[in-house]
This record gives structure tokens, sequence and C-alpha cells, in this order.
């Protein structure tokens, strides 16, 4: 695999059962940038995103990633919940654990590390409240500062902003595009046509790969009625998307 990868799939299948959750899929990961996976509920979405975390294994097809590449995964935040009695200070350190593990000692390094995302993801009034009392958006920035400690090569985010407030919105596409410039890749999952836009590239999975490509090129009203069919309530040049969770509908101009 070139140097110029984070990551790839080839050919990677992965059935639940006699439930195929993602068929055939031969995908690239480029280093230093933004990848939307986008399409409707049971697509492939998630599934992508744990076969490039090592969550789960391909039945048939491979999953590399460069050599020394370093993934971590936030998965859904939606709705609250409930969590052992932690404080955010806590959540945040056992970021360290990648490197010290679980009775190893928190270096300088380590504690300056906590200190760096701490900052970058504006949780530092929240260090001291438990995580359990915090907003949905702010549970999901501390969760992104976490995964962010260490700086991993691949940052893998399953509908990072969905349900958020407009702060934390806009705090983690910044980080995302901040990671992204730094050399990371950054992996995420969406419905929304808007959020994908944002991307570098995008991938169309309806099971399968659909398209793969710029935004311009995937997000076409051809591919996507194959990928959403009766979701869209028009297929034209302002495509209006339904959103699968509920929360209202993405109109593109």
């Amino acid at each position: 695999m070139g140097d110029e990868l984070a990551a790839r799939l080839r050919d990677a299948t992965v059935r639940y059962g006699s439930i195929e959750a993602l068929s055939a899929a031969t995908l690239d990961f480029p280093r230093a940038t933004i990848v939307a996976l986008v399409g409707a509920n049971g697509s492939g979405k998630s599934t992508v995103l744990k076969l490039l975390a090592n969550l789960v294994e391909p039945t048939s097809g491979s999953v590399q990633r460069a050599a020394g590449a370093s993934a971590m995964f936030v998965g859904q935040q939606h709705g609250h919940h409930r969590w052992m009695p932690l404080t955010v200070a806590e959540v945040l350190r056992m970021g360290t654990y990648r490197r010290a593990g679980l009775v190893g000692r928190v270096s300088a390094g380590d504690r300056a590390e906590v200190a760096r995302v701490t900052e970058w993801l504006e949780v530092g009034d929240l260090v001291g409240r438990g995580f359990d009392e915090l907003s949905g958006g702010q549970q999901q920035r501390v969760l992104v500062a976490q995964a962010l400690v260490g700086r991993p090569s691949l940052l893998l985010l399953d509908e990072p902003i969905t349900g958020l407030d407009l702060a934390s919105q806009a705090t983690i596409l910044t980080v995302m595009a901040e990671h992204a410039q730094s050399g990371g890749t950054v992996v995420f999952s969406t419905h929304h046509l808007a959020e994908a836009r944002r991307a570098h590239r995008v991938v169309l999975l309806a099971g399968e790969v659909l398209g793969e490509g710029p935004p311009d090129e995937v997000l076409r009203p051809e591919l996507l009625a194959a990928a959403f069919g009766g979701r869209l309530l028009r297929v034209d040049e302002s495509a209006v998307l339904i959103d699968d969770h509920g929360h209202g509908i993405d109109h593109q101009h």
C-alpha cells in the first residue's frame, strides 16, 4: 500500500448471519483527507467504519491500514447515556490508556496531550463535571477529544453531529478539518447532504458502493435516487433528502 493511503478495503464483504451488511467494497482512504460515508439506514456506513477500526472482521476480502497507523472510533451518541460516575477529566484521561495501559503511569507528555485536546474541543470549562451531567453536544465534544489524544492516523466518526447543538456541530466540523489539514484521515458517516459536501471525498452506499469520488461527482440525482429511493422527495438540481432519523429535511441548493 502506497504512502499516500491511510487504509484501504479490497472486495470487503461483511455478513451477520444470513444478512449481508456490505458487499465486495473496494475503497481507498487517502491521508490528509475527509471522507463522508452517505446512505440510508442499513446501507453499510457503520460497517465500513467498524472495519477500519478493526471492530469487525470481513467475511471475505481484506482491510489494510498503513504501517504504524492508529485508528480511533467514536460511535453515535443519540440521547442521554448512562455512564459510570466519571468526571470529564477522567474520560479525557482514558485517551492515554492506549499508550500507558489501564494501570500505567500518566506522563507529563500525556498530560500535555490531554490539555491540547481539551482546548481544541473547547471543553476546558467541563473538566470538573460528571460526564453524565453533560448535554449530548458536550458529551460528543468530550468523546471526540478523547479519541484525538495521541493524534490517531484515522479518526472514525459515526454520525458525529446528528442532533447536536449548533455550537457543538461547528466545533466538531472545524476539528475534523484541522485534523485532516495536519495529515490525519477523517472518515465519518452521515445522511445529510450538506455535511457530506464538506468532505473531500464521498462514498455513497446501499449495501454496496454505488459511487466514490468528489462530492459533486457522487451526490448526483440518479445516484441519490438509487441509494435512497422513496426517501427522496424530489430529485433535481435542488434535491431534498428525507432524514432517516426523523430530524427534518436537508435542502440542497
